[in-house]
């Protein structure tokens, strides 16, 4: 298989990028991270670029760091090296675990972090995260730079609030306490997920001060699992309530059904994987009292 012929770029700033994206504009203009989803799409010629903008060589888009109580995470850092991120780790540890469910650690190596929340498919991992953790996604175009919320970011099945001469520059994620966890349901290792759920539950004592769910793999973009919030916060919970939650966000799903089940069956997928990652984030909240 082979890629329809195209124009290659390797911008050395954003500005250049972004310069270039408007340039190419009628040309279809994409920007080329780690290449692990647009380049197989190239292949099929699913997606024929005219031109490719490549950012392998933006410095500026490869730091982690923190500001404060926010773990700062340029959009080319690549997906192995925040799922070892000691930073990552302390200020964000559901988006570390959530990382280590990507694929298989070649693409992971390859796979950029900002890549896959821009892309958008609503059966990966982090763009899951980065709703249950209410990112900031930061963007860079000729207007100049603005922040996205992750509730606002994500539009439809690999489409984004992104304009066409923008790019994501940053992934800035608040410091969480509690209990986190991040779990998926998949027919085998490293392929997409059929459910994905990443949770963080926040105990003060016994009792449940905030919750934050989001599922993937169930809808034409991550959702927010609001039922399951409400159900949970201010509780003093147990089993009991812990199958309510998930039986309430159950209740408010409608997944499309394909070839790997029925729609009634990721329902009930999404019920049991959501009991799973609740419990799993409650019981880390509860060890960390």
């Amino acid at each position: 298989m082979k890629p329809p012929p195209f124009h290659y770029a390797a911008p050395t700033s954003v500005a250049e990028a972004v310069a270039l994206l408007g340039a190419h504009a009628d040309d279809d203009a994409r920007v080329l991270a780690g290449g692990q989803s647009l380049v197989p799409l190239m292949n099929f010629r699913l997606a024929q670029p005219g031109w490719l903008v490549d950012l392998r060589r933006i410095d500026e888009l490869g730091h982690i760091r923190t500001d404060g109580d926010t773990l700062v995470i340029g959009a080319m850092v690549r997906q192995s090296e925040a799922e070892h991120s000691p930073e990552v780790a302390v200020v964000a540890p559901l988006l570390a675990e959530a990382l280590g469910y990507v694929a298989h650690a070649p693409i992971r190596n390859s796979g950029t972090v900002g890549g896959s929340i821009a892309h958008a498919d609503p059966a990966a991992e982090l763009p899951a995260v980065a709703l249950a953790l209410d990112a900031e996604l930061v963007v860079a175009g000729p207007r100049g730079t603005r922040r996205i919320a992750a509730d606002a970011f994500f539009r439809g099945p690999f489409s984004t609030a992104l304009e066409a001469d923008e790019i994501l520059t940053e992934v800035r994620v608040p410091r969480r306490a509690g209990g986190h966890a991040f779990v998926e349901f998949t027919r085998t290792h490293g392929t997409f997920a059929l459910v994905g759920v990443a949770a963080v539950v926040e105990l003060d004592g016994d009792t449940v001060t905030r919750a934050s769910v989001a599922l993937s793999g169930v809808g034409p973009t991550p959702v927010r699992a609001a039922a399951a919030e409400q159900a949970l916060t201010g509780t003093a919970p147990d089993a009991d309530t812990v199958r309510a939650a998930a039986d309430a966000a159950a209740a408010d799903l409608s997944p499309a059904g394909d070839v790997h089940g029925s729609s009634e069956t990721r329902t009930d997928i999404a019920r049991s994987t959501l009991r799973r990652g609740i419990a799993l984030a409650l019981q880390r909240a509860q060890d960390r009292r």
